[in-house]
């Protein structure tokens, strides 16, 4: 059956849809030897090309989708290269049976925490779109006085740079002075949005943690700079607030899931 270019091309790993359709506009995906097109389709009979490369057929089917959750250290940045050479959160995954890793959003530099991976280009569309309002999770250790006035005001929406921002929800986790901790909730997952949030009141962020995404909390168990296979049940989960059917995936044994990857592993 033939099916979207872009969502072919994301599914299988190659990159998230955003970034097909970009290399698409720039003539780098070729079908059957003609420049492709947004909203072209492609079977398994086609042959396609992305920078002069052709695509196996078994690429252009539906894999099987890996998901893994990763414990961000901070210091690490979200992207494969770094021209000044700082550490990636590439470096430590596994190698993915087929496809690559392709990141559910993105933690800054110096902020630590739950970090998604997933071999389904399409699942981390859906995920990362704003309009699946998918939860994210933050614990915050916050410098300053923080006010009845300004719990409310940050519930209530401030206006930043880039638009109207809000937590949908902000939970005192205790602590005194500057060890005071809150655990915020939002939907959405701008650049650097809880900091900004919070400094938009005067008030510092001293450390930022993701928690959770969606049904996926992080183990307090796994270490920073570690790794685990989704449980079945975290997987199911996020596959339905995905709003993405289920695709075979094999779970690999619980005492192998927590390894660290090798440093400098190429990943697919």
């Amino acid at each position: 059956m033939a099916e979207r270019l872009q969502k072919i091309l994301a599914r299988g790993g190659l990159g998230s849809r955003r970034e097909v359709e970009e290399w698409i506009k720039a003539g780098r995906v070729r079908i059957n030897g003609i420049p492709a097109r947004l909203g072209d389709k492609v079977s398994d009979e086609d042959q396609v090309t992305v920078n002069g490369r052709p695509l196996s057929p078994r690429r252009l089917q539906a894999p099987s989708s890996q998901v893994i959750l990763y414990h961000k250290p901070a210091g690490e940045i979200c992207s494969r290269k770094d021209p000044e050479g700082r550490p990636t959160v590439f470096r430590s995954l596994p190698r993915p049976r087929q496809g690559r890793w392709v990141s559910v959003g993105r933690l800054d530099i110096n902020t630590s925490g739950l970090l998604l991976f997933t071999t389904d280009g399409e699942l981390a569309n859906r995920l990362m779109h704003p309009s699946t309002q998918v939860e994210r999770e933050y614990a915050v250790r916050v410098l300053g006085t923080v006010t009845e006035v300004i719990l409310e005001r940050l519930q209530r929406g401030v206006q930043l740079e880039d638009g109207l921002a809000s937590f949908k929800r902000i939970l005192d986790a205790g602590g005194e002075g500057a060890n005071h901790w809150y655990h915020v909730i939002l939907w959405e997952g701008r650049k650097r949005e809880v900091r900004r949030l919070w400094e938009s009141q005067g008030i510092q962020v001293s450390r930022l943690i993701r928690i959770r995404f969606g049904p996926v909390s992080l183990p307090p168990g796994l270490r920073m700079g570690r790794w685990r296979f989704l449980e079945p049940s975290e997987f199911k989960a996020l596959l339905e607030i995905g709003g993405v059917e289920q695709r075979t995936t094999r779970f690999q044994p619980r005492s192998k899931n927590n390894r660290r990857g090798r440093q400098g592993r190429k990943q697919g």
